[in-house]
């Protein structure tokens, strides 16, 4: 195999999870010109915990969960799930406020872009995409 089921589960999850934010947004807004999904962060569901959780499931899979390589990316998976909710969503929050007040004085600023992060259900999704990848890579690699 050219590669490793690790590297391959945290491929497949970014790309899995990048393209049902495509399809959730054509869905959403009824327009298939929503490339910038496939890129931008934010949205459902969230590609950071599919793609640390679908490396996580194939960790405790290959390895068991008893594993010291399993306990890391359980810690890691749980920092990237925390950052998304907590950290990035706020600093969003704060992003398109700051872009409302430039607005409203009609200033000639330029607009910051204001990165987006996640609700709860978007990282909860996120993760269900990830175990169920992490399960498929795992098995079709065996």
């Amino acid at each position: 195999m050219l590669l490793s089921p690790y590297l391959l589960a945290v491929i497949v999850g970014w790309i899995s999870a990048q393209g049902a934010k495509y399809v959730f947004a054509v869905l959403r807004t009824k327009n298939v010109w929503q490339l910038r999904q496939l890129y931008l962060s934010g949205n459902m569901p969230s590609a950071h915990t599919a793609t640390v959780i679908a490396l996580v499931t194939v960790v405790g899979l290959k390895d068991g969960i008893e594993s010291g390589l399993f306990g890391l990316g359980a810690l890691f998976a749980s920092v990237v799930m925390y950052d998304a909710i907590m950290v990035r969503r706020s600093s969003g929050e704060q992003g398109v406020a700051i872009q409302a007040i430039i607005k409203e004085l009609k200033s000639k600023a330029l607009l910051p872009r204001s990165a987006k992060g996640h609700t709860p259900l978007e990282v909860l999704v996120g993760a269900a995409l990830g175990v169920l990848i992490g399960f498929v890579v795992f098995f079709a690699t065996k």
